[in-house]
């Protein structure tokens, strides 16, 4: 996308997003009429996301030209997620105890929602079994990434073992992916306007201003915990991070269309092309871009662990129990585990809580307690999901992959 384009489309996408904050604080009915708008929008971008991570996985498996040069940029890859996410886990713990929102809680009767209920089994082998799926049709429908991902980096190692009939293969999928950037700048012209309706609908939903406000004071004190780790997060590690890479608030700058849309669609997935797009407009090697950043969008979930570990110890604080150290570091160890295995979906942070309140024995009752702003939450524990994803990449660009070129 031209440089004039992306400016004016990052002016369109802040305007839509305000007035969208607007019509559905004062116009909730109105606003509630037009969220096929903003479906139509998220469905657009959704429709790239499995072909897009496909091809650019296997692409950019066969610019790597050296498997070790993958191994090594795999491995330090996940070294990154897992001390990032382990990093933010610990930020939301610490605020949580400091504090404490849940002090002086009353309960209601909120009914849990039977999506949620339903994954009171779920455990840390049902992440690991999520690595693979019988049927990688069924997991594209379902929009399973997770092993789809896997398939692509299987089926790309095996492609350099072929030599110039991989390479012929390779030379395809560098294709299909060069062509799906071209559609993401195509759908990308819908932003303002669907991101306007995502976030009009999903206020008048609530009810407007007044009702959401409502909602807000009544757990007003885990807004603060959640927003203040969130902040601490993206401001402090990743800008601590940003140093590393010589970049600074450029990169965030360059970065803007894609965390508005992150804030505006409240799903790291749906985003992914977008990101993908900024990414590589900042010159980061496409070895980062194809490699990282799909990987991130399913297994880098910063803002979802930190509001996991804080939104576990708030409900433990409402219901009256002082969860000792050791029980702290059991939701440490559970809530990055469950991130890990957190879709890039909306609302999907609720679903894997499941896993880190049936290891410490809280009732998954508390979990009604955070439904009513939870999705306000949501908008921005995605965009520091999306933000960590993007530093990233920077990163590994210049320590792994211009360090090994």
């Amino acid at each position: 996308m031209k440089t004039r384009h992306a400016y004016l489309l990052l002016l369109g996408i802040i305007i839509g997003a305000l007035a969208g904050i607007l019509t559905g604080w004062f116009l909730p009915d109105i606003s509630q009429k037009i969220s096929w708008v903003g479906q139509f929008f998220l469905n657009a971008l959704k429709m790239l996301i499995i072909p897009l991570i496909i091809a650019a996985v296997i692409s950019g498996i066969g610019t790597m030209g050296d498997l070790r040069r993958l191994g090594r940029l795999g491995s330090m890859t996940l070294v990154y997620y897992f001390t990032t996410t382990s990093v933010a886990v610990m930020i939301g713990l610490v605020v949580v105890n400091l504090i404490q929102p849940g002090a002086g809680m009353s309960l209601d009767n909120a009914e849990v929602p039977a999506h949620i209920l339903e994954k009171q089994g779920t455990g840390i082998a049902d992440i690991v079994l999520s690595l693979i799926s019988p049927n990688l049709i069924a997991a594209a429908a379902d929009m399973q990434l997770l092993p789809l991902i896997v398939f692509s980096i299987l089926f790309g190692l095996a492609l350099c073992t072929l030599g110039d009939r991989g390479r012929h293969v390779f030379m395809f999928f560098d294709g299909v992916n060069e062509a799906m950037m071209t559609l993401v700048n195509w759908v990308m012209y819908l932003a303002p306007i669907g991101i306007f309706s995502l976030i009009a609908s999903r206020l008048g939903q609530a009810g407007g201003g007044d009702a959401f406000f409502a909602e807000i004071q009544a757990v007003g004190w885990h807004v603060v915990t959640v927003l203040t780790g969130l902040g601490l997060h993206f401001i402090f590690l990743m800008g601590l991070l940003m140093l590393l890479t010589g970049r600074g608030m450029q990169y965030l700058a360059g970065l803007s269309r894609a965390l508005f849309t992150a804030f505006g669609t409240a799903s790291s997935t749906a985003t992914l092309p977008l990101t993908m797009e900024t990414v590589r407009a900042q010159n980061v090697d496409d070895k980062a871009v194809k490699f990282v950043l799909p990987l991130g969008s399913t297994v880098n979930m910063d803002g979802t662990a930190l509001y996991e570990a804080a939104a576990v110890l708030f409900i433990a604080q409402a219901y009256g129990l002082d969860l000792s150290f050791a029980q702290q570091c059991l939701v440490f160890i559970t809530a990055t585990l469950a991130a890990i295995g957190a879709a890039g979906i909306p609302e999907a942070g609720l679903v894997t809580m499941v896993i880190v309140l049936s290891a410490v024995g809280l009732p998954l009752d508390g979990i009604a307690l955070l439904l009513s702003v939870d999705w306000f939450l949501d908008r921005f524990r995605t965009t520091v999901n999306v933000w960590g994803d993007s530093v990233g990449a920077a990163i590994l660009d210049k320590h792994v992959i211009k360090k090994g070129a």
